[in-house]
């Protein structure tokens, strides 16, 4: 017997717009539709609550598919994984990107471990497509258990600002552990952009669709094919020297660096609000995609910690699997000392960073702006982790700590026998940033290849990864 079924217009609207938004006009083309029949309790149609879809962003081909929350709460089962699932599929035949639109209660509970074995089966081929193409999940609403799940295995997650996303909902929370606590609280934008769960957050759908759409500019559509270089455009006008103190106690924005040196002075941060006191971010830099990595002074005076290691090392690891050369702003006083740090696994995170960068196989450009000491030298890209080339500019220091440190530890006896201690600390700090933290030193040793004015510092990029790329 046939059944009549409700017009798309009436129950996948939201999710329709979501995609259209997404692709460039004209060119989205529906797979799998989220139909129903009119009775709820009925099975309903492959695709019940997801619709799939093909489509161009940029010019270039994409696959995406959006959750319908009004459809059981975006619940997912049988039908529902299976058009996911075959999104997933035809982008790996395809080689091109998957973006989708996640709003999700999570397993559909009248369907047990049919559900269950759905979500296992997105889980599988998302883990599977991650070596092949770059996949995007933007949260829409609320989602839940494998509907958090399943953003958190791919490479990259958008929050609209009224999202949230958790393992274990507030009525469960609130039964097992009798805390009371709201969604928002429990895994709204505020809880995750801090976390580093979620690298973007956009005021609503609208926002995020493009939010995705700028990201995929930055990457290829497959692993191994090289990202599309845009028309060049100068950077920010000024002088980047001009952002940096000279004192190395006194902070400063390091993204103002930033946009004096890449095309338009645009960038797009990733994980903002997460370890604040490291910047992650994709630029372009004569036309071609770059990921900047730069301590913040701002935050913290720029030190390395535990947090802000392993957002490091995710996005220097993000970048190597797409191809994207990396450049490395440095200017950081060391690793944070402390009990709370090596509590918080300091020397496990920090590895992590090092491991980042000395597995990278893509172009590494390191510039050392005011100061690089300690473990933090080495860390941050240095010439003996692998960097490609490492510039310097001449005002920085470069060494194992601090003049002011390093004289109170080698010298403490002489300063405590001195008659006037402050008059010989001052003469023996002079004395070792001479003789070990000027950049001069380092380059004359190899430790630098070279010494760049801060105002040729676009152009010295510009031209070190044009010659690391065989002109690409």
């Amino acid at each position: 017997m046939s059944v009549a079924l409700a017009p798309l217009s009436e129950i996948g609207l939201g999710a329709r717009e979501r995609l259209e938004t997404l692709c460039d006009p004209g060119s989205l083309q529906i797979i799998r539709s989220a139909v129903r029949s009119p009775a709820m309790g009925a099975k309903a149609r492959a695709g019940d609550g997801v619709l799939a879809g093909a489509g161009e962003v940029g010019g270039r081909p994409v696959f995406c598919y959006a959750q319908d929350p009004t459809y059981a709460g975006g619940s997912l089962g049988g039908q529902h994984a299976g058009s996911i699932v075959r999104v997933l599929e035809l982008a790996e035949r395809a080689g091109a990107p998957v973006v989708g639109f996640v709003s999700s209660g999570g397993a559909r509970m009248q369907e047990g471990i049919e559900a269950l074995g759905g979500y296992g089966r997105i889980f599988h081929r998302i883990v599977r497509l991650t070596q092949r193409v770059p996949q995007i999940s933007i949260i829409t609403g609320l989602s839940a258990g494998g509907g958090a799940y399943s953003p958190a295995l791919t490479d990259w997650v958008i929050m609209t600002q009224s999202s949230s996303m958790f393992l274990t909902g507030p009525g469960i929370v609130r039964e097992a552990l009798g805390e009371d606590v709201s969604a928002e609280q429990l895994g709204g934008t505020r809880v995750h952009e801090r976390n580093g769960v979620c690298h973007f957050v956009a005021p609503d759908d609208f926002a995020a669709a493009d939010l995705a759409r700028e990201l995929l500019g930055y990457l290829p559509a497959q692993l191994g094919d090289r990202a599309p270089r845009a028309v060049p455009r100068s950077p920010q006008p000024g002088d980047p020297g001009d952002c940096v103190p000279d004192e190395h106690r006194r902070v400063y924005d390091v993204r103002s660096v930033i946009a004096r040196l890449v095309d338009g002075g645009e960038m797009l941060e990733v994980s903002a609000g997460w370890a604040r006191n490291l910047v992650c971010a994709f630029a372009r830099i004569d036309g071609r995609s770059v990921g900047v990595i730069a301590n913040q002074p701002r935050w913290l005076g720029g030190v390395l910690d535990a947090e802000s290691s392993q957002k490091g090392a995710r996005f220097v690891n993000q970048c190597d699997k797409f191809g994207i050369p990396l450049v490395v702003l440095v200017d950081t006083p060391g690793y944070m000392p402390g009990s709370r740090q090596e509590s918080a696994g300091v020397i496990r995170f920090g590895a992590t960073l090092v491991h980042a960068f000395a597995q990278a196989t893509v172009p590494r450009v390191t510039v050392v702006l005011r100061k690089a000491f300690g473990g933090a030298y080495i860390t941050m890209n240095s010439k003996d982790l692998g960097a490609d080339y490492v510039f310097a500019w001449p005002q920085a220091e470069i060494g194992v700590m601090a003049a002011a440190s390093a004289v109170g530890l080698i010298h403490r006896r002489e300063l405590a026998a001195a008659p006037d201690p402050d008059q010989l600390r001052s003469h023996l700090q002079a004395r070792y940033e001479e003789d070990h933290l000027q950049s001069e030193t380092a380059a004359r040793t190899g430790y630098v290849d070279e010494l760049i004015a801060p105002a040729h510092t676009r152009e010295r990029l510009a031209w070190a990864l044009e010659s690391l790329a065989g002109g690409r």
